[in-house]
């Protein structure tokens, strides 16, 4: 592994020196509000510039921070899953993806959207890919269809835009749409993004590259794909509809929230049910981040500031639960060969440290009070009633109930089954400190909701005012 340590130990320090970078803009929004950068000193609307508020600084520091997270845990995990003669390509397969996430969370610019999209998406195809399972492979060639027509039909939906205004900034995009917003072209545009950024955020049933890409990754990758890739399209989702289009075209004139709705209330539903029977449990999580995207689409679809507050909550918690319970995944994997049900039997008793961390994990799935996932979900069940959508309260709760079925199936074999290798010993320090460090971060920020429910309701506030200085 000595030509492994090298690109690990670059790949580790540039993770960690972008999380301190992107929590010193965190702290520089809340003090002086939204930072705007243009690249080679061009103005906009002709040149690229960048804008970070509430909505983005979050998000990055999510990336930064799970990507800061995975690094460490990734050393012994890639030797095993990937070997040391590919891991170089792979570490800077997993910068370039770090990257296109982040630039495509900071930028203000509709086309370096889909630049940036590019960018993590080969990234991602190729990290897919280098899962040991034969199958990563068909895997990969799956999202490699599914997410080229996503980006084809983003990058059509823009190019209408650009016929329409002259323009791909996004402040400047939405100071001119409203103008010609009932001209069809401007609606099929908006049609086109919408639709393409569905297929990359997996919403039913689009979703269907999800559970094989998830399931046949190398478990670091699973981690960080798990916690931040689908939540990078749900936030250029949000800010086509809030920021570029606004919320009164995109739930007045369009008929949006008509669509998004039925498909959120189905996907969390049957998702979660599919889940239920799965026998491997990495891929009845990745049913499971179906489901949880449903939730997430559910806030953005009610079109109001407590529903948006709530979809932003849950990208964020849900980053933090699903990067833990995919790398505790990765730990049994570590040490059982594989994540099956069986493997999980009796690992309460040979693995405790790992067990308790999936128990906790699964806990903050179902939205169990003092865990991210219960303040997350309590505000999108503030948002429905709210709204007097009592019909979509029950969802939410059968949601969590069947979450309830599917967490607890794997609680009883490892508290209850017969370990396959009694032998067996702890998941490795270096693969449970990671872990644990997320655990920690499900209990802190379920407890102490200050800082994500005051920069959730901040920007919350921004997009429905259609961003601060657009």
């Amino acid at each position: 592994m000595r030509g492994a340590t090298w690109p690990w130990l670059l790949s580790t320090l540039v993770s960690w020196f972008s999380l301190l970078c992107t929590v010193l803009l965190l702290v520089q929004v809340q003090a002086q509000g939204e930072i705007i950068y243009t690249m080679g000193g061009w103005e906009a609307p002709w040149g690229i510039e960048y804008r970070i508020d509430f909505a983005n600084a979050l998000l990055l520091v999510l990336i930064t921070g799970l990507a800061s997270v995975v690094m460490p845990y990734a050393r012994l995990s890639v030797e095993q899953e990937v070997g040391a003669e590919r891991a170089p390509m792979f570490y800077a397969a997993l910068l370039l993806l770090s990257l296109g996430l982040c630039g495509m969370a900071a930028t203000g610019d509709a086309f370096n959207v889909f630049v940036f999209l590019e960018i993590s998406s080969l990234a991602t195809y190729t990290l897919i890919a280098m899962g040991r399972d034969r199958r990563a492979l068909t895997a990969s060639f799956s999202y490699l269809v599914m997410g080229t027509i996503g980006g084809t039909f983003y990058l059509i939906g823009v190019g209408l835009l650009y016929v329409m205004t002259g323009t791909l900034n996004m402040a400047d995009l939405a100071e001119r749409l409203p103008a010609i917003s009932d001209s069809s072209t401007v609606r099929t545009g908006f049609a086109f993004i919408v639709t393409g950024i569905c297929l990359k955020l997996a919403l039913f049933p689009l979703h269907l590259w999800l559970p094989n890409a998830y399931t046949y990754s190398p478990s670091a990758v699973t981690a960080l794909l798990g916690a931040t890739a689908t939540k990078v399209a749900v936030y250029i989702l949000i800010r086509f509809v809030f920021t570029i289009f606004g919320p009164e075209f995109s739930f007045g004139a369009e008929p949006l929230a008509e669509v998004l709705i039925p498909l959120a209330v189905i996907g969390l539903l049957s998702a979660s049910t599919v889940s239920i029977g799965q026998p491997n449990i990495k891929r009845m999580l990745a049913y499971s981040s179906v489901a949880q995207i449903g939730y997430i689409v559910l806030g953005i679809a009610m079109g109001t500031a407590m529903g948006l507050t709530a979809a932003l909550l849950h990208v964020f918690n849900h980053g933090l639960m699903k990067g833990a319970l995919f790398m505790t995944l990765g730990a049994v994997m570590y040490r059982m060969g594989g994540t099956s049900l069986s493997d999980m039997q009796g690992l309460a008793k040979t693995m405790p440290l790992t067990f308790w961390a999936f128990v906790i994990g699964g806990l903050s799935l179902i939205g169990v009070p003092l865990t991210v996932g219960f303040v997350s979900k309590w505000h999108l069940i503030l948002a429905a009633v709210e709204l007097g959508w009592w019909p979509i309260v029950v969802v939410i709760l059968a949601g969590s109930m069947l979450a309830v079925v599917y967490v607890g199936r794997v609680v009883e074999a490892g508290y209850f089954g017969e370990a396959k290798d009694p032998t067996r010993r702890e998941a490795p320090a270096s693969l449970l400190i990671p872990v644990w460090i997320l655990i920690f971060a499900n209990i802190y920020f379920g407890i102490d909701t200050r800082l994500t429910v005051d920069i959730a309701e901040a920007a919350a506030a921004q997009l429905m005012a259609g961003g601060v200085s657009l």
